[in-house]
């Protein structure tokens, strides 16, 4: 059995630093000390004036395949999630053929079986009729249910209430839901699209996609959840608003009502189509400087529970067209955490609490088994990070497919510089030193 140690290193986990060395044998955490003596069958990673993570889960992802590989596919774009310290992926089911059915779901774990270089899960598609597929999810091969209240593709609108009511009360894993209003989007566009035709000016997009469409939708589903006591995730919160619809009065094991933050909302404002132009537009959109604020005041007071990305590339081709044409989205697994590091040292956040939202937290929410911790017989996906390694993002250095990134020309104080899947070393100081070793994850239920 080899054995893996990493020596002298910052140990970040459940809410301390302590300096540790950490023992791997074979795929799991063997030990974990201030002092562990080095034997001759060891290979030694010296970590010191590092910091040692948990390997970051990112439970909303899209990587396109099947049916949108020109864009991204799952070898590829796991392989940057390597590269940025995110060991382990929920990935969505708006694919094609979608994954709403239980061939669609067999389909992409064996894909991601052959080609993932980390770990990852796949969520299962609501539809306005596939009630019976969704009774039949095996809970444990299965984080959660994803439905789209708003902003889908192909049939995945779940608009038909008696529907959502049915699926809401039948299903007691965790729902994810995208919440944004679709006749308020429907009318806000049909306004602008009066005005200005397809080329609509980008910095109108968060009135269309505004702060009342996404509230709207919010509120109900939580209204909803409330009266079916349904287990309801929230992704990607945009405005300070909805984060009033969130408490922060039960730790996270025991709410039933949770929500998620992406980078892209707490790095960028409005301020930025400026520059940035379609490169930056999202579903749901990017607002005010108020919102951004109001989102890193409710994910530290833990109104909020989750950081992920919401990864979600397209080619540069389809990023550059006028608006109502330009599809929304952006690649973000390879930098989410690097910028995490850069806002540590902009005081936004702490590094404990990087790790608790972007490690114990997801854990914890989809019962992911024997992950987002350090802690002896766990299996050892762990992450080191130096903080005084900058970086800048260029075109040269990006790993996605679609070979673009909005933060192109940023510089990021902090680096990812080691990334450990299933106890052996995949990404060392900016190369790939190993094939991939991804498990497909299980959940403790």
């Amino acid at each position: 059995m080899s054995k893996l140690l990493i020596q002298g290193a910052q140990l970040v986990n459940e809410g301390s630093i302590t300096k540790q060395d950490v023992l791997i044998e074979g795929e799991r955490i063997a030990q974990i000390a201030p002092a562990i003596a080095i034997t001759n069958e060891m290979e030694v990673i010296s970590a010191h004036g590092k910091f040692l993570l948990p390997g970051c889960i990112d439970d909303q992802v899209h990587f396109r395949e099947p049916g949108l590989t020109h864009k991204a596919d799952i070898g590829s774009e796991s392989k940057a999630c390597a590269a940025g310290g995110i060991t382990s992926y929920l990935e969505m089911p708006n694919t094609n053929p979608q994954t709403t059915t239980a061939e669609a779901y067999a389909n992409k774990l064996s894909i991601a079986g052959q080609t993932s270089w980390v770990n990852y899960g796949f969520m299962f598609g609501g539809t306005n009729d596939n009630l019976d597929a969704i009774k039949a999810i095996d809970p444990k091969k299965t984080p959660a249910l994803k439905l789209f209240l708003g902003s889908s593709t192909g049939n995945m609108l779940v608009d038909n209430p008696d529907t959502l009511k049915g699926i809401f009360s039948a299903f007691r894993l965790p729902i994810a839901v995208h919440c944004e209003d679709e006749n308020t989007i429907r009318e806000n566009t049909s306004h602008y699209i009066e005005k200005f035709g397809d080329d609509i000016p980008i910095v109108h997009h968060p009135d269309i996609r505004s702060e009342e469409a996404c509230y709207l939708s919010s509120s109900k589903a939580i209204a909803l959840a409330k009266e079916t006591g349904a287990r309801l995730h929230v992704f990607h919160l945009s405005t300070a608003r909805e984060t009033n619809l969130f408490s922060n009065t039960l730790p996270l094991a025991k709410k039933q009502i949770t929500s998620e933050v992406c980078i892209h909302h707490l790095w960028f404002s409005d301020e930025d189509y400026a520059t940035k132009g379609t490169h930056i537009k999202w579903n749901p959109a990017v607002k005010t400087k108020k919102d951004r604020e109001g989102l890193w005041e409710a994910l530290n007071d833990d109104r909020i529970d989750i950081i992920a990305t919401d990864h979600a590339p397209h080619t540069l081709d389809e990023k550059n067209q006028v608006y109502t044409k330009a599809p929304s989205g952006g690649p973000m697994v390879q930098h989410a955490l690097p910028v995490l590091l850069e806002c540590i040292q902009q005081g936004k956040i702490t590094l404990e609490k990087v790790v608790e939202k972007m490690c114990h937290n997801p854990a914890i929410l989809f019962s992911i088994e024997d992950r987002g911790y350090i802690r002896s017989g766990y299996f050892a996906d762990l992450v080191l990070v130096d903080m005084d390694l900058a970086q800048t993002v260029t075109r040269e250095n990006i790993l996605y497919k679609c070979g673009w990134s909005p933060l192109e020309g940023t510089r990021l104080r902090g680096s990812v510089t080691h990334t450990i899947i299933n106890g052996r070393l995949l990404y060392k100081e900016g190369d790939f030193v190993d094939q991939p070793n991804a498990k497909a994850l299980t959940f403790n239920r």
